[in-house]
């Protein structure tokens, strides 16, 4: 799969998200603005649920490019100890096992399961479900 956008994961095995530290302050940023005054920090791969909620309607298109045949999905603000909330897909999980400080992995997952070239996006899942 191809990245859904570039800069947003490293290549390494498994993949890590890419935030930003500021140069001057420290303070660390998710995705990695493009300035001066930041650069570039694979964060943690691992963090805990913050909040969520479950995406029940297709997205307006543009900028939404998922499949017409829409099915809900979990979205989270995942915590990432020391550094920042990042929000992406929660996947792996059923959304009633979805619960406030549970622990998480990130990993990468298809937008569309069913494209022709499907595009990964960043996404989190159980630690205990993550291989």
């Amino acid at each position: 799969m191809r990245a859904i956008a570039e800069g947003l994961f490293t290549q390494d095995v498994p993949p890590r998200l890419i935030g930003g530290r500021n140069r001057h302050t420290g303070r660390i940023v998710f995705p990695c603005p493009e300035n001066g005054d930041f650069e570039p920090h694979p964060l943690s791969s691992e963090g805990s649920l913050w909040s969520y909620t479950i995406q029940r309607f297709r997205p307006k298109s543009p900028p939404y490019e998922g499949s017409e045949d829409f099915r809900p999905w979990a979205l989270g603000y995942v915590a990432l100890p020391g550094e920042t909330i990042v929000e992406a897909r929660l996947v792996n999980v059923a959304f009633e096992d979805l619960a406030i400080g549970m622990p998480l992995r990130f990993t990468l997952a298809a937008l569309d399961d069913e494209a022709e070239q499907p595009r990964a996006i960043p996404a989190f899942e159980p630690v205990e479900t993550a291989a």
